[in-house]
């Protein structure tokens, strides 16, 4: 699903409606290849400079039954307005002319010494839309902090998996939309990653001499807006030793195993109609539930084909027919949720 709405796209369709130079479009591409949540998720142009101004239903009207020759009190709903950042990442690289010149292609080679520089960027901006904290405030607040404890507002929306132990992790399910839970860039600028080749400049090494140097810089401005919580439920304390062996928190008998809450997940959501909804776990828990839908002794999970950002077919693990996408961006090592 490429829009919803029209107005929210993935960064690859953003990237089609660019200057047709192809940089940008290819490194979307390279981008999406390792945390796919930055292919999935959906972005709209903020309202500010830096950031998406949102207002967000608070409260409901109340509602009256009304006798004969009795009047109705006034009722109202509530609202509130809430400010989303956006953080700017970013990464500069050198590269000695006089060795660019010795591999031929001096363009091909300081493109595959940038690709290092998009991977980092890539694996930071999805390590912080799930782990993202407003105590760090040149960053935007990712997923993790936003459904951190079951006593929350939104704590309905954290399902406890059971693990107690040193290796756990969440699982995520999302519901992409414009009303819902999306991802931004500031008003005015472009969407996902920029490249800018600053040409060859007098650099100094580690001693401080000079010498010249092929350089480019790349930057990233991006934000996260969570506008209904409802839309995100967050499966913690998966305990993946336990996963890993079918065996106590993660026992098939188990109301803690873990296809039984993506079954409970998916019955959070208020309503799938509108939006684009994606399961996300790291590649542990990817392979083992791949596996268990192999051996069909899980029936809802099936291996289906489907067709890449690229137009190729590619098989798909679904639950329920929901994909579930890889992020190795989410650790094995969480804070246990409580």
């Amino acid at each position: 699903m490429a829009t919803l709405g029209g107005s929210v796209k993935t960064l690859a369709d953003w990237a089609k409606e660019r200057d047709p130079n192809g940089k940008t479009a290819k490194i979307v591409e390279i981008l999406s290849q390792t945390n796919e949540i930055i292919y999935d998720a959906l972005y709209k142009e903020g309202n500010q400079t830096n950031g998406h101004q949102t207002t967000i239903r608070t409260g409901l009207p109340t509602a009256y039954w009304r006798m004969m020759n009795a009047g109705t009190p006034n009722s109202k709903a509530t609202s509130a307005q809430i400010v989303e950042n956006c953080g700017s990442l970013v990464s500069r690289s050198q590269v000695d002319c006089e060795l660019a010149s010795q591999e031929g292609d001096e363009k091909a080679f300081r493109m595959s010494e940038g690709k290092a520089f998009m991977e980092a960027m890539n694996q930071e901006m999805a390590s912080t839309m799930f782990y993202g904290s407003a105590a760090n405030p040149e960053e935007f607040v990712g997923l993790a902090n936003r459904y951190s404890a079951t006593t929350d507002a939104n704590g309905e929306n954290i399902l406890l998996a059971g693990g107690a132990g040193a290796d756990n992790s969440s699982m995520w399910l999302v519901g992409w939309g414009e009303n819902t839970i999306h991802g931004i860039f500031p008003r005015g600028s472009k969407a996902g990653l920029e490249h800018e080749d600053r040409g060859k400049q007098e650099v100094e090494d580690g001693s401080s001499n000079s010498y010249t140097a092929f350089v480019d810089y790349w930057k990233w401005k991006n934000g996260l807006v969570v506008k209904d919580w409802r839309y995100g439920v967050r499966i913690a304390n998966i305990d993946v030793s336990d996963l890993a062996g079918l065996a106590t928190s993660q026992a098939t008998t188990a109301a803690t195993f873990l296809p039984k809450l993506m079954a409970r997940s998916l019955h959070r959501l208020p309503s799938r109609g509108g939006i684009k909804p994606v399961f996300y776990a790291n590649r542990t828990v990817c392979s083992l539930l791949t596996i268990a839908a192999m051996e069909k002794s899980i029936s809802v999970l099936s291996i289906e084909d489907g067709l890449n950002q690229f137009g190729e077919t590619i098989q798909t693990l679904k639950f329920m027919g929901i994909p579930v996408r890889l992020c190795d961006a989410l650790t094995e090592a969480e804070s246990l949720v409580s």
